[in-house]
């Protein structure tokens, strides 16, 4: 039966340990948004030993390309659904291993990811796609932004966000994938039907 976990930033590894694959949970605090380019030039400002100028430890980061308004008192956000996750698969062994980074978000799941995650102590919580204008009303402020160059759903944005979810955990510390046993499960089930 699946429990509900409710998390506030910055977390450490007690703080996700008890989450298990299929549980819901909701994020309190601070989350960072991280596309493709924002996780390309995190690598390359670890290659050269440059700090980030954002604080990654402990840190959740969400899949996400948010759609933005310049506000006179800053900015607000307008969308904030998420991003399909596996077209940061690649890069997230590598970001994982240099930072203490404790929770991804996205949808679609990070396939073969169970293993670096567990090792790494970090969580994949899935966020459901089409969402976009209900995650808007979880985020109380927009604290900041950085990489703005990289264009706005690219833009690496600070949020403060107030029981974001609810997020089911598709991967936890132990090495379960919720998405490989559906998927399992699945093809199980398509096989035995048609012998």
């Amino acid at each position: 039966m699946s429990k509900t976990h409710y998390l506030k930033t910055p977390l450490f590894e007690t703080d996700i340990s008890e989450i298990n694959a299929g549980d819901v949970v909701y994020i309190s605090g601070t989350i960072y948004t991280a596309r493709d380019e924002a996780h390309l030039r995190i690598l390359e400002y670890d290659e050269e030993s440059k700090s980030l100028p954002f604080d990654l430890e402990g840190a959740a980061i969400y899949h996400c390309g948010p759609v933005m308004e310049k506000k006179e008192d800053g900015w607000k956000a307008v969308a904030a659904g998420p991003t399909t996750s596996d077209r940061m698969t690649k890069m997230t062994p590598a970001v994982l291993k240099n930072h203490g980074i404790r929770v991804l978000i996205g949808k679609g799941g990070m396939e073969g990811l169970a293993e670096t995650m567990s090792r790494q102590k970090c969580i994949y919580l899935s966020y459901t796609g089409g969402c976009a204008a209900l995650a808007v009303d979880m985020i109380q402020k927009v604290n900041g932004v950085a990489w703005e160059d990289l264009g706005m759903p690219e833009a690496v944005w600070e949020l403060q966000v107030e029981k974001f979810g609810p997020l089911i955990a598709g991967i936890d510390t132990k090495g379960n994938d919720l998405f490989k046993d559906v998927k399992e499960k699945a093809i199980a089930s398509f096989q035995k039907q048609f012998k």
